[in-house]
This record gives structure tokens, C-alpha cells and sequence, in this order.
């Protein structure tokens, strides 16, 4: 039985809807449909997309690893400084991410607090594709912590105390307990994480520059052709926003439609 809404919400939630939906469809009417395949599958282009998908995976790769670890001992555990250290990790949420690129060049850069002794090393991290990728990481992993700490809150701690009880040792609840019970919450933010590193422009591009093939992903190749060739930064653009409603639509709806023919 579904609920009764107020009718008045109707109007802004159609004001919201028509904000975020127009610009979409202004810019499917500005795309030169005679010439899209040819501006999509140009040498830069494929480069591009291919990079943006590349280094997307590994970002949300590496974003699952040390991400949920993270939103686990943040749900799990108590410890001095522990709103601090939450507050530093939500960090890259509010700052530009313009601002995340400057501060792993002062971090990992020639110059940089770590990036001398990287160098010695015969490491050079800056303007590469592992910049890219460091870069990406950077600003998606909040997104996975917040989910996946949330699930694991609104989980609670119940069945994982009983398998303790029971004698299973806390690498097996982690694995047979925590992970499945809040398997939904991390694919939510498994996909938010790719689909930021996906988007991701302003900390890449101070980070790893605009080199194509190395570290040019498509939001850089859309930015670099938005003034020489608008028609191929519209073409673009529509590109990215279906690769990321492709990856959202699949992903995210799977475990939500799981969850619904799920018993009661």
C-alpha cells in the first residue's frame, strides 16, 4: 500500500525535475547530429574516453580497498579524534577540487613534501597517468565512505555480535557478516565513487595536466575543445553523461530491485 503525498509537493518537485532535466535537453538539441560519429571516435576522443574509463575503474578499485577499511573502523570503533579524522575525510566534499589537485602536487610534486624522496627513488608521480588516477581517488573515496559507513550504522551491530558469540573470529564476520548485510550500501557507493572519478576534472588537471593518451581524460578533452571546436565539446559532453547513466542506471538499480522482491 503506498502512502499519500501532499499535492503541493508536486510543483516543486516538477520545478526540481525541469532545473536538472532542461540543461540535458538543451544540450542534446545544440548536438551536430550529421557529424557526431565522426566528432566521438576522432584519435583524441577514443583516447580520452578510454582513459576516463581506465583509470575510473582502477580509481574505484583502489577507493573499495582503503574505503570501506576506513568507513568500517569509522563505524566500528571509538578512539580520540575520531569527528576530527571523519570531518578530514569528508573534507574533499565541500573544497574545489582544484584544491585537492594543489595539495597532492605540494604532497607527491617534485617539489612536494613526499615527491623529493619519491624522486630518488626513480618514482615521478605528478603529470602521469598514476596522477591521474591518485587524483580521482582523492575526491570519489568520500562518497564510498559515506555510504558504506551509513549502511553500516543503519545495519548496526546485532548479527555481528552473535557471530562472535558463536566463535567465528573477526576476519570471518567481517567477511561472512558485515560485507553482506551492507552489500547494498557499498555498491551505491562503489558506483557514486566511479562515476565521480568519472567526472572529475579540476584536481586532475592541476594534479596530471592535459597530456593526450597520458593523462587527458574526457572532462579535460571537453574543456580543451570547448573554445577551438564546440561542436566536439557537445558531442562530448553527451558522451560522458550517457556512460554515466549507462554505469548508474545498471548498477545502482540492480540491488534496490533486489531489495524489493525481497520477503518481507
Amino acid at each position: 500500500m503506498s502512502i499519500s503525498l501532499p499535492r503541493w509537493l508536486l510543483l516543486p518537485a516538477g520545478l526540481a525535475a525541469a532545473y536538472l532535466l532542461l540543461p540535458l535537453v538543451a544540450m542534446v538539441l545544440r548536438v551536430d547530429w550529421p557529424g557526431f560519429l565522426g566528432l566521438v571516435t576522432s584519435p583524441s576522443a577514443r583516447d580520452a574516453l578510454w582513459l576516463s574509463l581506465r583509470t575510473g575503474a582502477v580509481s574505484t578499485l583502489v577507493c573499495v580497498l582503503l574505503g570501506v577499511p576506513l568507513a568500517t573502523v569509522l563505524a566500528r570503533t571509538r578512539f580520540p579524534g575520531q569527528g576530527l579524522l571523519r570531518s578530514l575525510v569528508l573534507l574533499p566534499l565541500v573544497i574545489p577540487p582544484v584544491v585537492g589537485g594543489i595539495a597532492l602536487l605540494y604532497t607527491f610534486g617534485r617539489r612536494g613534501l613526499l615527491g623529493g624522496t619519491l624522486e630518488a627513488l626513480g618514482v615521478e608521480v605528478a603529470f602521469s597517468t598514476v596522477a591521474v588516477v591518485m587524483a580521482q581517488v582523492f575526491v570519489a573515496m568520500p562518497f564510498l565512505v559515506v555510504s558504506t559507513e551509513g549502511a553500516l550504522r543503519t545495519a548496526g551491530e546485532r548479527y555481528e555480535v552473535v557471530a562472535a558469540t558463536l566463535g567465528a573470529s573477526p576476519s570471518t564476520v567481517f567477511r561472512r557478516v558485515t560485507l553482506p548485510t551492507v552489500l547494498p550500501g557499498l555498491l551505491s557507493g562503489t558506483v557514486l565513487a566511479f562515476a565521480r572519478s568519472l567526472g572529475e576534472f579540476g584536481a586532475t588537471i592541476t594534479f596530471a595536466g592535459s597530456l593526450q593518451g597520458t593523462t587527458a581524460t574526457l572532462p579535460i578533452q571537453i574543456y580543451l575543445e570547448r573554445v577551438d571546436d564546440p561542436d566536439a565539446a557537445v558531442a562530448l559532453s553527451l558522451v560522458l553523461v550517457l556512460v554515466a547513466v549507462l554505469v548508474i542506471g545498471l548498477t545502482w538499480q540492480n540491488p534496490v530491485a533486489r531489495r524489493r522482491r525481497a520477503p518481507a
